[in-house]
């Protein structure tokens, strides 16, 4: 798994996590959509700068091998967007919302 299959993977599940968790669900579903946004955006920067972090403690994450240099911070910013784009597309692809737009 490369860190970018990784990054994907997180961004996705994160959204199922909002989408569908009882208790998530509702506290998430009270709040406006620019707050959503920015949710889901800071879980993904905190995910994103704990496998960093890892890298720089030395710890060994299968797949998340990010250098603790400029060329890994570098590497961290890419995935992070990749995070948000698979995040945001599964939000809107799974979302309650977006089924009834669908429907109607």
């Amino acid at each position: 798994m490369t860190i970018e299959t990784l990054s994907l993977a997180a961004g996705a599940l994160l959204s199922l996590l909002f989408g569908y968790i009882p208790g998530v669900k509702g506290w998430f579903d009270a709040k406006d959509s620019t707050v959503k946004r920015l949710i889901m955006a800071a879980a993904l920067l905190v995910v994103s700068l704990a496998v960093f972090g890892a890298g720089c403690a030395g710890l060994q994450i299968p797949g998340a091998d990010i250098a603790c240099s400029a060329q890994g911070a570098w590497m961290l910013l890419q995935v992070f967007l990749l995070a948000l784009v698979a995040n945001q597309s599964m939000y809107s692809i799974t979302s309650a919302s977006s089924a009834k737009k669908a429907a109607g």
